[in-house]
């Protein structure tokens, strides 16, 4: 079982999402799962958790409470799914104010230009620029068909504004993400909908860690500060807050 909510904090804090509705995909683990329980920390009346890891899914939605949170299964690569998160979210709470649309998967090997593995470029781009795409398009949809002045954020990267040795297909999504984010910025505004990115570093999941077969104490040691792991994100709040104040940022 995930830790829960921190609520002793709750109460010392200002609490920016005040009966805000809010998805968040990828949320089961990593940087997702950080960022839905700050989300509940400053007071969200509902965070709907969307991933394919279910068990985990499920887990963090019980520990922030079965009344302030739901799991939803959604592959982002298949557009019904995403569809029916969102029409369900709708459904349940009655509106949409948030979206963090934040699933996404890594390079499947070093992937460089002239070693390229087309299948598993169609297969990370499935996830991290379709899905990012349908995402950002039927949140869009519920926050307009509702009157909302919602807030949409992306998770892009650091590798979305340079090139790098290896990863080229995961480059070339996360450049896509920047201009997805671009464009959608400017057709959502006139609806009062903002659009923006969060670009972080590298960060340590469990899911790295257990790839490694090492521990997360490990990685910590031996990234020396360079790397984060997502427990620190949990305890800090950092990860969460920058999007939070995404959020904000025009009195969202």
């Amino acid at each position: 079982m995930a830790d829960p909510v921190d609520t002793g904090s709750v109460c010392q804090t200002i609490k920016k999402l005040q009966g805000k509705v809010a998805v968040v995909t990828g949320g089961a683990s990593g940087i997702g799962e950080a960022t839905a329980r700050k989300f509940a920390l400053h007071g969200a009346r509902a965070v709907v958790i969307a991933d394919i890891q279910d068990d985990k899914g499920q887990n963090v939605a019980a520990s922030i409470g079965p009344d302030r949170s739901t799991y939803i299964h959604c592959d982002v690569t298949d557009e019904n799914q995403v569809k029916i998160l969102i029409e369900s979210t709708v459904k349940i709470y009655g509106r949409l104010d948030v979206m963090f649309s934040n699933a996404g998967i890594g390079s499947a090997s070093k992937q460089t230009v002239m070693d390229f593995d087309l299948s598993n470029y169609d297969k990370l781009m499935a996830v991290n620029v379709r899905g990012m795409a349908v995402c950002v398009k039927h949140a869009a949809k519920a926050m307009v068909e509702g009157g909302v002045r919602g807030s949409i954020v992306c998770t892009a990267s650091v590798a979305a504004s340079v090139g790098g040795p290896f990863f080229t297909d995961y480059t070339m999504s996360k450049h896509a993400v920047l201009g997805l984010m671009r464009s959608a910025s400017l057709q959502l505004g006139a609806y009062g909908i903002r659009v923006n990115c969060v670009s972080p570093g590298p960060v340590v999941t469990l899911h790295d860690v257990e790839a490694c077969g090492v521990g997360v104490d490990e990685v910590g040691e031996s990234a020396a500060g360079r790397v984060r792991d997502t427990r620190q994100l949990c305890l800090t709040g950092t990860g969460g807050d920058s999007i939070t104040m995404l959020i904000l940022q025009g009195g969202g």
